[in-house]
């Protein structure tokens, strides 16, 4: 299908209800018909089933769960150096580059503004100005569970409402600002090298986005962005520990402030990453 075609009919598709409908259908316990799917969808997109903690697709309750799987103990081994800065997923960089005042490189020749990306309040992207950051692709065939970079004390979650585009390369290339018009979850931290976002960007078909303080956060998507204050709850998460998963694929956006943390000279657009690796380090 053409480009321009394939990115003119997600403008015209019921978004939002068609992720309503992949929902239910992810979850159905028929058997038979979830086994035949699941076993599809294995060979579609050439999964090794060797490394999950369960390997038998048949176990799964539905296909969410084997969606989500749980990897074997040991699967992605965590670069451990005190300075390390994790992948949080497995799947492919977009972009790591500087953000340009409050600019964030999407695709030659188009940018979009981080505010908005976190919620459209300065004051909350602002220690962000000029900062670090990396866009991460998870494709369907990819482990869907995000885990720490560093160490971090989490301060506030932000819902916001949007589209639902697809997020792959196709459609980051051509629709302008599109991580900051789908919906996404915003989960802020503080951490050693000051401020940390992570941005759960949601897409056509990701029927949820859950962390594991809260649980589901969407759907339920509404219209008004929702904001949790978590700074004196004190919940405090590990390098490497699970924070969140997508009920199907999306993409992580991670920025840091200015000068905390360089990323490693071989993440650049294209390169394939896993979870675990060092995809930065930071800076003393």
């Amino acid at each position: 299908m053409p480009e321009t075609l394939f990115v003119w009919l997600q403008y015209l598709l019921p978004q939002h209800a068609l992720s309503r409908l992949m929902n239910r259908f992810t979850r159905l316990r028929v058997e038979w018909l979830k086994n035949a799917f699941t076993r599809w969808f294995i060979g579609h997109f050439n999964i090794n089933m060797a490394e999950a903690q369960v390997s038998d697709y048949r176990l799964y309750p539905d296909f969410n769960s084997f969606f989500t799987r749980a990897l074997k103990p040991g699967a992605r081994p965590l670069d451990t150096a005190e300075d390390a800065v994790l992948c949080p997923v497995d799947g492919t960089v977009s972009q790591a580059r500087n953000i340009d005042g409050d600019q964030v490189f999407q695709a030659k020749g188009q940018s979009y503004s981080l505010t908005q990306l976190l919620g459209g309040r300065a004051e909350t992207s602002r220690p962000f100005d000029n900062g670090l950051f990396t866009t991460l692709y998870l494709s369907p065939r990819d482990y869907h569970r995000i885990h720490m970079p560093v160490a971090g004390t989490l301060r506030e979650v932000i819902h916001v409402p949007g589209k639902l585009f697809s997020v792959n390369p196709v459609t980051t290339r051509r629709v302008p600002g599109l991580f900051a018009r789908n919906e996404r979850v915003v989960c802020l931290f503080d951490t050693d090298c000051g401020p940390m976002a992570m941005v759960l960007v949601g897409a056509i078909f990701v029927a949820s986005i859950e962390t594991v303080w809260q649980g589901v956060i969407t759907p339920p998507a509404g219209k008004e962005i929702r904001r949790w204050d978590y700074s004196d709850k004190g919940i405090r998460l590990k390098a490497g520990e699970e924070m969140g998963r997508f009920n199907m694929g999306s993409t992580v956006i991670i920025a840091f402030a200015h000068d905390r943390v360089r990323w490693e000279e071989n993440i650049s657009e294209g390169t394939p990453v896993r979870f675990g690796q060092r995809l930065g380090s930071i800076v003393e």
